[in-house]
């Protein structure tokens, strides 16, 4: 297996949460509506989701930065995102290597017609646990941020074979927990996850799912 990583906790840390407050707000409703991923999730109320997923300049180039000097990313570099979302970050890495060869899939058509119009034209829409219509290795880099969590387990393990089998190097970021309060904290902020495992919990379902590549997690502190 690969490594552990330190590329988006900076970023997620920057970020203030209050999690009872999520908890006691109607959740299950607000989960239900989440988990459209549609308009409410990305950019409603705060309740459903984002609260407004919008593109910041230089938000995500730390993230893309350390992408490119870890993975050797030059012109040419073939990168999958799994979960793109709006794909801010796929253009923060054009903006620092424009020569990139960069593909997307999302689930949500929503956050697909709201990415950034640059980028569209790499983007389709795609579940992260079916097969990907790929050959192996086709990618230099296949990267998946805050999208596996929300897939069951036996959803996980097509995903995470799928990750595996198109990149020649991966890197997989997602929600975990260290100790009770930060368990609580996840289950309270969660709309959309449906797998909850601690650290160790995780590392050793990579393994077991014979998953190659880097990871990175979050926690809710």
């Amino acid at each position: 297996m690969g490594k552990l990583r330190n590329f988006v906790t900076p970023l997620h840390q920057a970020t203030q949460r209050d999690y009872l407050a999520r908890m006691v707000d109607d959740k299950v409703h607000c989960m239900q509506v989440a988990k459209q991923y549609s308009a409410e999730y990305w950019d409603g109320d705060r309740r459903y989701g984002y609260g407004g997923y919008r593109y910041i300049p230089g938000r995500w180039k730390p993230v893309a930065e350390a992408l490119i000097e870890t993975y050797q990313l030059g012109p040419g570099s073939q990168i999958l995102d799994v979960g793109c979302g709006k794909g801010y970050l796929l253009y923060e890495l054009l903006q620092l290597q424009p020569d990139l060869m960069i593909c997307g899939f999302d689930s949500s058509e929503y956050a697909l017609e709201n990415a950034k119009e640059e980028i569209r034209p790499f983007l389709f829409q795609q579940q992260a646990q079916t097969p990907y219509p790929f050959g192996d290795n086709e990618f230099d880099l296949v990267i998946s941020l805050g999208t596996l969590h929300n897939l069951r387990l036996f959803e996980l393990k097509s995903a995470l074979g799928e990750i595996d089998r198109v990149g020649r190097q991966g890197y997989v970021m997602l929600e975990s927990y260290r100790n009770d309060r930060e368990m609580f904290n996840l289950q309270c902020w969660a709309l959309t996850a449906e797998s909850f495992f601690d650290l160790s919990e995780w590392i050793w379902l990579y393994r077991h799912f014979g998953y190659r590549g880097d990871y990175e997690f979050i926690f809710f502190e």
